[in-house]
């Protein structure tokens, strides 16, 4: 009798209830598009420091550039891209550049350019790490830069956006063939094998 009365009940209520309009599902949030951002290398810094006896020598380079491709809302969809001038290098010691500059260090005349190309990039909170190639004298190898996320900021005026990070990170220059060297009569060498390196970064929208 119980089964007589729900199978009546079902019945009746079939046509409600397949006439009921089918609610669409909410639309998820519009992502923008990514912004390439182009590097203001005069408000960004890129600089070295490597051990010298008991001390280091910092130094930095003097034509560079680079861009952020990234949408705000999510970084870790975003690459970036640097080249560097090989040539450029200044350490503010115009014999000690040349030095740089010859077969011995980055052997500016056959491997003029330094390239770095992401090729992941991992978010948590404010704290970024960027994993890419890095090439130097022809030979890439993988490094991983850790820093900062440090917002975006407007001008005020029409395309005056700037967004800005802080990365660095340790390589063995030897990895990439630069091995020049001298040993020091009391024991030890002239120069440190792992050079630190650090990035500040302001970038603006690229037109």
């Amino acid at each position: 009798m119980l089964s007589l009365v729900l199978s009546v009940a079902l019945a009746a209520a079939a046509p409600t209830l397949l006439s009921a309009p089918v609610q669409a599902a909410e639309p998820g949030p519009r992502r923008s598009p990514p912004v390439t951002w182009r590097i203001d290398v005069t408000h960004s810094e890129l600089t070295f420091r490597v051990r010298h006896l008991v001390s280091r020598v910092r130094g930095t380079f003097r034509d560079w550039s680079g861009t952020i491709t990234a949408d705000t809302a999510d970084l870790t969809a975003g690459s970036v891209r640097v080249e560097i001038r090989a040539g450029s290098i200044f350490t503010d010691n115009e014999r000690r550049d040349a030095h740089l500059r010859s077969p011995d260090f980055f052997a500016a005349d056959s491997f003029a350019t330094i390239a770095f190309v992401s090729t992941r990039v991992e978010r948590t909170g404010s704290d970024l790490r960027v994993t890419g190639n890095l090439t130097i004298r022809g030979v890439t190898r993988s490094v991983t830069l850790t820093g900062t996320y440090n917002g975006v900021q407007s001008t005020g005026q029409p395309g005056g956006e700037r967004i800005g990070f802080e990365f660095r990170t340790r390589i063995n220059r030897l990895d990439y063939g630069v091995r020049w060297n001298r040993a020091v009569e009391a024991g030890g060498m002239i120069l440190g094998d792992e050079v630190d390196i650090d990035i500040t970064i302001e970038a603006m929208p690229r037109t």
